[in-house]
């Protein structure tokens, strides 16, 4: 086992050579981060290190007390006995996997990321690795993405529909990195595009790092006077049954989601619609991933853990669920 490089803890994975833990889930002195979601960049560290273009959504997520260095993708940089470079995960903007090499061995930490063209983040880049520590929220064999050039086609046509009927457009998706590659995917000449007040402080990031976004104003009584009945409204999952969304009626509701590729969960939700978008990997891409970065060891993080475990020990991997 490779564990001498990476150690799994209560606090999360911590790197002993540079005494330093990755996407921490409890306070620590000094962690390194992958991205700006909150169940990854937390609160309360003493200092954060994550990408460049990662570096101000991380800094609006933990806050300005918290000093956070932002290093270029691919530039290596020592901690302690480790060097250490960030290297895009392809998941949402300033994304990245973290490269750690000691004693020339290398681990890898792949975070949240995806292999699918996304136009609002850097692609992601394969890293060789003595040690891949992958994530596998949909490592399953069943979860197998769609092209999203077709699902946002399915999504014009579900706007124009409603449009027809009299129906304003809810379609749901988290509000950092999912809100915009739906925003960026969307047919501009349809209609008014409105968004909820949880989406609007990402959206001046990805202006910044040149993501072209459609024009796009915050919901409010006198915007949804004027465009009801034809407005595409992005939000959050969590508007789902609130006074918020009831203002909206007459409204449809879709969720964009890797989830929505099951017919029961969309059922269970009670959306009226689902499209198959994901900012995870699919099944095929995370095996190609091991393929591309030819680890010994294979460690699963989140998801379907040993289900993914499972499939490389019996491909002759030293596996470990973390």
């Amino acid at each position: 086992m490779l564990s001498d490089l990476l150690t799994p803890t209560d606090k999360g994975l911590y790197c002993p050579a540079a005494d330093i833990h990755i996407d921490p889930h409890k306070r620590v002195k000094r962690a390194l981060i992958t991205h700006g979601h909150a169940d990854h960049a937390r609160r309360g560290h003493g200092e954060v290190i994550t990408s460049a273009p990662g570096q101000p959504i991380v800094q609006h997520r933990v806050g300005p007390k918290t000093p956070v260095t932002g290093v270029p993708f691919g530039e290596t940089f020592e901690i302690g006995k480790a060097r250490v470079s960030f290297h895009p995960a392809g998941h949402i903007l300033g994304s990245a996997q973290i490269r750690l090499e000691i004693g020339g061995r290398v681990a890898v930490v792949t975070g949240d990321y995806k292999r699918g063209r996304d136009p609002t983040c850097e692609p992601f880049e394969a890293v060789s690795c003595d040690l891949l520590v992958t994530e596998t929220t949909f490592g399953l064999p069943i979860y197998r993405w769609p092209d999203p050039a077709g699902e946002a086609e399915k999504i014009d046509v579900w706007w124009a529909e409603n449009q027809t009927e009299g129906f304003n457009s809810l379609l749901l998706g988290y509000s950092l990195g999912k809100a915009q590659r739906l925003l960026a995917m969307l047919n501009r000449e349809r209609g008014p595009i409105l968004l909820h007040g949880a989406v609007l402080p990402f959206q001046k990031f990805y202006r910044q790092a040149g993501v072209d976004l459609p024009d796009a104003h915050h919901v409010n009584a006198e915007r949804l006077r004027e465009t009801r009945g034809r407005a595409m409204i992005v939000a959050p999952p969590s508007v789902v049954n609130t006074p918020w969304m009831r203002k909206l009626e007459p409204v449809r509701t879709a969720m964009a989601s890797g989830w929505m590729l099951t017919r029961g969960q969309r059922r269970r939700a009670g959306y009226d619609k689902g499209f198959v978008i994901s900012d995870h990997v699919d099944w095929p891409e995370l095996v190609q991933t091991v393929a591309d970065c030819r680890p010994k060891e294979v460690w699963a993080m989140h998801g379907q853990r040993g289900a993914v475990c499972r499939y490389f020990e019996e491909r002759g991997f030293t596996t470990r669920e973390v």
